[in-house]
């Protein structure tokens, strides 16, 4: 939101409140209060009167310092609030003089000024950010004076404006479709359903990090409006509505650790198992389907040679205008349990579409409200309206026995046979005229609702399947929602533009704590081309999640061409085959936080290139994928600077610069960064399956005196295979630990002399055939 006329002007009816001076300071062991009015005060008088600012900073972890900045401390909301994983606050490293006072957690200080007030961030003695003047201020957009008997939240914001430097660019706030750099854009955070095209978002997160390696959480579940170098150029700029402001500032110095701090405060990516990493396929959403319908798509897919893994049934599993009441449409699907039997009897696993909206005619209605689980208004009745579903009601998740109800009616699905859901919607949900039942404020809750939404369904798919096991396919999400897994970017079109955007989206949702993505593989609305539909499942599957999924059009193969059942067939498998290096990269997301998929700047913050690089990215710690995006079948890309290994042909290119080359159907710009071990399956034909059992560990480009390592996990996360490697001029020393059989190829290596192992030469490679720990030389 925008406050200013000019640098130096206020708009007509604003008037800003900032601190002018640290007048009293409170210093505890974990805590420091400080009271700013703001006006200098001079004499005695001057305190009988007047905007007083109230700042608390401590500190929750290393690194991370928080600070709370209050006008009217009795009228702040805190429910519902995001669930941070605050333990007791850390001693905080103080020191207290005439002029500032400084406090520290770790390499991170805030140095506020007293007398002219100012705060400013550093690391290790180097500025990062600072606020001065009138940044940080209670805002009142109509004042009216301090004789006015006015609540804190009418025409009453806090803001606070961080400084930007030279060449610093900002990233995050959740999916975003518009440009992946934030520098010169008004972000509001405010969940909304408007598809991948526009500068609305279902994923908002008040979270944003820079390349300067610091990131912010505003720690607000309401309307958090940035203002990124726009009304300020210098300044990112985040406002809410009334007169209370917390925020979090999370040092690095890395991007990387700004994530892990970041998701060690709000919550680690849970690991999805390994099957969900296999090919989904949906019903498509207005399309015709019964029972031949589903089983013709899968018995199509398998004995196409396509190893599809998931089944999904969209929203006419249930009879229209019944969504959700949870019942299978018994016109189209008379036998859903032995139909689901039938299917998993295939190897697949099935996922079933809901939401939390229930209509009118829906058979669940009636109980929901007589027992009071729906959200109501203000007059007591349910709240409903006719967008979606004619007279839908909400789920009310803050009631805890609508809470049980609602899991009650899954659990139901659950016995049958269903394995997981796809948790849709959650994103229009009213601030007007609306109670809950807990007395939740409903502006805090319209973003907010989507976690309680998201949690009641994961809760239930561990306690039933086992942690572990549990996966959704949420489009809605807020901060912490990482903790269910796995988010799909939403309506798109079906060309090159919206699978432009999707990935536009999806990295700035991975660069906001987010662990996991998937994306409408072909696009949502509307049927594209086969040279679309081809290009995009390259991508699709090579994303850390895959999905075919449309709107009123199938999304198998053959309804394009019979090319695109070789593609669909030829990626499906490569991505089964690099499954232990994903899952490997699976288990470490989850552990810190840092994306499976992960934008340029994330992974070569040091490369300035990369700042705004947004149409590839790293799949893990090793493989860069370059997505094509044109009908010219031309893919163009950046390789950063050191060795790079085309996958597929083997062909080595020396980065730091940009490429442009013809690919076919069947090739992806698909480059191994050097000094890489990628460990390669033996099994193409399903994602699931023991990942150290004759494996193969690939070594790339290692360069004299660098080393690499690399570890194969079995799907029950225990290490089955330790391999790391290092070079001493045309020596390469190799350790491996494991009672496996396995392979080491050395690409574009040709060996003199290996000192153990079944050795053969395969093109310009040498393969090492192995059994159990090994420790070996190779001369070349």
């Amino acid at each position: 939101m925008k406050f200013s006329n000019g640098c130096w002007l206020q708009k007509e009816g604003c008037s800003c409140f900032a601190p002018a001076e640290a007048y009293f300071t409170k210093i505890e062991e974990k805590k420091v209060t400080i009271c700013a009015p703001t006006t200098h005060i001079v004499t005695r008088g001057d305190t009988l009167g007047g905007v007083n600012l109230t700042l608390e900073i401590t500190s929750p972890a290393p690194e991370i310092l928080r600070v709370r900045t209050y006008h009217y401390k009795g009228e702040v909301v805190n429910t519902p609030s995001f669930e941070l994983e605050l333990n007791e606050a850390l001693p905080l490293d103080v020191k207290d003089s005439e002029e500032e006072i400084s406090i520290a957690s770790g390499e991170l200080t805030l140095v506020i000024t007293k007398k002219s007030w100012s705060m400013t961030y550093y690391r290790n003695g180097e500025m990062i950010t600072r606020s001065a003047g009138r940044d940080l201020a209670l805002m009142k957009t109509d004042f009216k004076g301090l004789a006015y008997n006015y609540t804190d939240s009418e025409e009453t914001y806090m803001r606070q404006m961080l400084s930007l430097s030279v060449g610093e660019l900002v990233y995050g706030m959740g999916e975003r479709f518009t440009p992946f750099v934030k520098n010169g854009q008004s972000v509001d955070i405010w969940n909304a359903d408007g598809g991948t095209s526009t500068e609305q978002s279902y994923k908002n997160i008040p979270f944003y990090l820079t390349n300067k390696g610091y990131g912010v959480l505003v720690n607000h579940s309401e309307k958090v409006s940035f203002e990124v170098a726009t009304e300020m150029v210098t300044r990112t700029e985040f406002s809410v509505e009334g007169g209370y402001l917390d925020y979090f500032l999370i040092n690095g110095p890395t991007m990387k650790e700004v994530l892990t701090r970041y998701t060690d405060l709000t919550g680690k990516p849970s690991l999805p198992a390994p099957w969900t990493f296999g090919l989904w396929l949906s019903t498509s959403f207005t399309t015709n389907y019964d029972e031949a319908t589903v089983m013709s798509f899968i018995d199509g897919m398998l004995d196409r040679g396509i190893p599809l893994r998931t089944f999904h049934f969209d929203c006419f599993w249930m009879k229209e205008f019944h969504w959700s009441d949870f019942v299978w449409d018994s016109r189209v699907f008379p036998d859903p349990a032995g139909l689901l039997k039938r299917i998993k009897d295939k190897g697949l696993n099935i996922c079933v579409w809901i939401n939390s909206y229930i209509g009118q005619e829906s058979d669940i209605f009636d109980e929901g409200m007589e027992k009071g689980y729906f959200i109501k208004r203000t007059n007591g009745r349910v709240w409903q309206w006719d967008m979606w579903q004619p007279g839908m009601a909400l789920v009310d998740f803050t009631n805890p026995d609508a809470y049980k109800w609602y899991q009650d009616k899954l659990e139901v699905l659950l016995d049958m046979g269903v394995d997981c859901f796809k948790t849709d919607f959650g994103e229009r949900i009213p601030t007007e005229d609306v109670v809950y039942f807990d007395g939740s404020d409903p502006k805090k809750m319209h973003n907010y609702y989507t976690y309680l939404y998201n949690k009641c369904v994961y809760e239930l798919l561990e306690r039933k399947r086992g942690k572990g096991q549990a996966v959704l396919f949420a489009r809605s999400a807020t901060v912490g929602g990482q903790k269910f897994p796995v988010h799909w970017g939403g309506d798109c079109w079906s060309d090159y533009e919206s699978m432009e955007e999707s990935l536009r989206g999806g990295l700035s949702l991975l660069m906001s704590g987010f662990g996991f993505w998937a994306h409408d593989i072909g696009g949502f609305e509307n049927t594209s081309t086969a040279d679309v539909y081809k290009r995009w499942v390259a991508f699709g599957l090579l994303s850390s999640h895959s999905r075919l999924h449309g709107s009123s059009s199938y999304r198998v193969p053959w309804v394009y061409d019979d090319e695109a059942v070789d593609v669909v067939r030829f990626f499906t498998r490569l991505k089964a085959s690099l499954m232990p290096y994903l899952y490997k990269t699976a288990i470490e997301t989850s552990i810190s936080g840092v994306p499976t998929m992960r934008s340029m700047v994330l992974e070569f913050t040091e490369d300035k290139t990369c700042h705004y690089v947004d149409k590839q990215y790293m799949l893990g710690d090793n493989l860069l994928v370059a997505p094509v995006f044109n009908d010219q079948s031309l893919a163009e890309y950046y390789l950063p600077k050191g060795t790079w290994t085309d996958f597929f042909t083997g062909e080595e290119k020396e980065g730091c610069g940009w490429f442009t080359e013809k690919c076919d159907y069947l090739s992806i710009p698909l480059m191994v960064k050097e000094n890489s071990i990628v460990a390669m399956g033996a099994h193409d034909d399903k994602p699931d399956y023991d990942y150290g059992d004759d494996a193969e560990l690939r070594l790339y480009a290692l360069k004299d005196g660098k080393s690499a390592e690399a570890v194969v996990y079995g799907m029950d996360k225990t290490e089955e295979i330790a391999m790391t490697a290092k070079r001493d001029g045309n020596q390469i020393q190799i350790a491996v630990k494991s009672d496996k059989v396995y392979r080491i190829r050395l690409v574009n290596v040709i060996a003199i002399s290996v000192s153990q192992g079944e050795v053969k030469i395969d093109k310009k490679d040498t393969v090492i055939s192995l059994s159990g720990n090994a420790d070996l030389t190779v001369t070349f």
